[in-house]
């Protein structure tokens, strides 16, 4: 069987470590492999955690696999979050403390936006990345100093659904919803099972990634204006997977800069109008052919 394609048995379920970093502690779901190969650590993006890769991760049974729950999303509790570089200093410091370097960083929107950051940031860590969708937009997003959104105007995600009676209810209730009716249904599965928590008031279960958390993180969406230059200074191979786009206001277009990867020392584009922003959940395996392509494991 080759790298990237459907396996005929499911591999194990990860361990969850956690690691102490930036006052939080930091939760990654964590596969050992059968290999030698090089680690893959994946990002996921906002409002999601790091079990949405199980399906992906599955398919490289040679691979160490991380996937981490970024700040204040899965069991990464934390506030309400106002600088995307924190992000990044939490993926720096659980690599430095997990002792990975030459790993394959895998990013999806905001997930991916983070591993560029910690690659300009931290060189070595990372030998490959690839980056499903980044949230890296053209340089006049970032010149506006006014904020995105305000207490007195916030994003819609604050107004998210809380509290489920349990993962089936959330299920029930989302499963024909636009965009969630796109993804991969086993995604769509262990996106709600392990995206909620035991509610604080012990009835029932309410969202890991709390809406406030979920909505300042979009609020904050730029508070990283050194992320081109960043991006520039990343000196390995990188493959940027772009979806369609259409508008800004549409959550399944991409919000990608189209010239991202020509500006990179060493990337890659490749552009899939077929996809939409959610492309590794609409289609996992197909997501996976893209990274075992890319690392030369097709």
């Amino acid at each position: 069987m080759r790298l990237g394609e459907a396996m005929t048995t499911a591999r194990p379920a990860p361990t969850t470590r956690f690691y102490p970093v930036n006052g939080i502690d930091l939760a990654v779901h964590q596969w050992a492999s059968d290999g030698d190969a090089a680690p893959l650590v994946f990002a996921h993006a906002t409002g999601f955690h790091g079990r949405v890769w199980d399906a992906i991760a599955e398919r490289f049974p040679a691979h160490p696999v991380f996937a981490i729950d970024l700040r204040g999303h899965g069991l990464s509790r934390a506030a309400p979050i106002d600088d995307w570089r924190l992000l990044a200093r939490d993926v720096a410091d659980f690599l430095e403390q997990a002792g990975l370097s030459g790993a394959v960083g895998i990013g999806h929107s905001m997930g991916a936006h983070t591993l560029v950051q910690v690659a300009a940031d931290a060189p070595g860590r990372f030998s490959r990345l690839v980056l499903f969708d980044p949230v890296i937009l053209a340089p006049e997003f970032y010149a506006p100093t006014e904020a995105l959104y305000t207490a007195d105007n916030p994003h819609p995600a604050v107004r998210r659904k809380r509290d489920f009676a349990s993962a089936e209810a959330m299920i029930e209730r989302f499963a024909s919803r636009d965009p969630y009716d796109l993804f991969d249904a086993r995604v769509f599965e262990d996106y709600c099972r392990h995206g909620l928590v035991p509610a604080a008031n012990g009835d029932g279960m309410e969202l890991a990634c709390a809406p406030e958390v979920e909505a300042s993180v979009y609020a904050a969406s730029r508070s990283n204006p050194g992320i081109l230059e960043a991006a520039m200074r990343v000196d390995i191979p990188v493959l940027v997977v772009r979806a369609k786009h259409t508008t800004l206001n549409d959550f399944k277009s991409s919000p990608t800069w189209p010239e991202l990867a020509a500006r990179m020392l060493q990337g890659s584009d490749l552009y899939r109008p077929d996809m939409t922003h959610f492309h590794p959940f609409q289609d996992p395996a197909d997501a996976a052919r893209i990274i075992a392509e890319f690392i030369g494991e097709a």
